[in-house]
Order: C-alpha cells, then sequence, then structure tokens
C-alpha cells in the first residue's frame, strides 16, 4: 500500500477500485481511500469502448486494478479509466513482475515478459513501471520447504531442495500513469 501511496496518492482520495474483492476493498478503505468499486465482468454498455463503467467523467484522484484489469494493450480501457480520472489523476495496475524464486515455482508466464517491454502493452502507451521487491520469509529452510511442498506439490519439493536460505524472492510491478498520458508509438 505505501507504493500506491506514493505513486497515487490514496489516502483521503477518491479511487476507483477495479475488480477489487472484500480484502482489497477493506484495505484501501483502511488506508484512508474514499472507494468506489468497479465490477468489469458485469459492465455495462457505454463510454469507453463499452466498458461503460457507472461512474461520472473525471471524478476519481486514481483508478487502481490489482492482477485484473489491463492485462493488454486495448485503448478503450484506458479511454475509460481516463475519463473518470481528473485532471492530474492517475492509473495504477498492480501485476507480478515475474524474475524471481515465485514466478519459476508457479512456471514462466510470457506476459511477465511482455509486459516490461517497452513496444509492450504498458510502457508503449505512456505507463511507467516500480517494481516493488518482496519476499516470502520463514523461520528456517526446513519451514520454508515444508511450505513449499504443501503449496506446490512436486515443483515446491523440487525448488525447496535447491534453498540455501529460509526466504523466496517475489517481484511485483505497479504500472503508473497521469491520465492522458500516451507514449507516440500508441
Amino acid at each position: 500500500m505505501r507504493a500506491l501511496q506514493a505513486l497515487g496518492p490514496i489516502a483521503g482520495c477518491d479511487v476507483v477500485l477495479v475488480d477489487g474483492g472484500p480484502r482489497e476493498t477493506r484495505r484501501f478503505a483502511d488506508a484512508g481511500a474514499q472507494l468506489t468499486p468497479v465490477v468489469t465482468a458485469s459492465g455495462t454498455e457505454g463510454k469507453g469502448g463499452g466498458t461503460g463503467w457507472p461512474i461520472a467523467d473525471g471524478t476519481a484522484d486514481a483508478v487502481v486494478a490489482e492482477w485484473s484489469g489491463f492485462r493488454g494493450k486495448d485503448l478503450a480501457e484506458l479511454a475509460e479509466a481516463d475519463r473518470v480520472l481528473k485532471a492530474g489523476g492517475r492509473l495504477l495496475v498492480v501485476h507480478d513482475y515475474g524474475r524471481d524464486d515465485v514466478s519459476r515455482l508457479r512456471g514462466e508466464n510470457p506476459d511477465h515478459r511482455l509486459w516490461s517491454r517497452r513496444d509492450g502493452p504498458f510502457l508503449s502507451v505512456g505507463f511507467r513501471i516500480r517494481v516493488i521487491h518482496c519476499f516470502w520469509t520463514f523461520d528456517s529452510v526446513e519451514a520454508a520447504g515444508t511450505f513449499l511442498a504443501d503449496a506446490f506439490g512436486a515443483a515446491g519439493r523440487e525448488f525447496a531442495a535447491t534453498l540455501t536460505r529460509p526466504r523466496l524472492s517475489y517481484n511485483v510491478a505497479i504500472y503508473h500513469r497521469t491520465r492522458g498520458e500516451v507514449a507516440a508509438s500508441a
């Protein structure tokens, strides 16, 4: 939440949360956001290429999507976010960045490499990227191994056999841009 606050801000602001569940909604409310949740799967026809969020134009300080929306270069989706943002409003998109221990466990995801490319769906349309380096930390290598085996089965056991410390790296990307910022190549 600190990174979103630094890039947003979030506290005391009008925030549209895209496809957030109860846990995310509570977390943003606890951070002091004036929250408007949007569920895109049940969106209605309207502005922004049919996504049609039921939010008035220019009313949000920030639009945040965590691991759900903005997975590709969808200009209608970006237009809808820009429509609801105030001048100077921020679009913040959180996704796994890859290139870490956790992504190795879950298997290669081609999106991770594509998303961080200059010609990818984020950087080519005016987003910048901030990578947050996180860690899963355990009391011991054995405790990590037990967790990995329980959570990931054979892949977890195989990975656990290579551990030399009770910690796994996990990188999270926050793609961010100010309303209307679009690269010339978009």
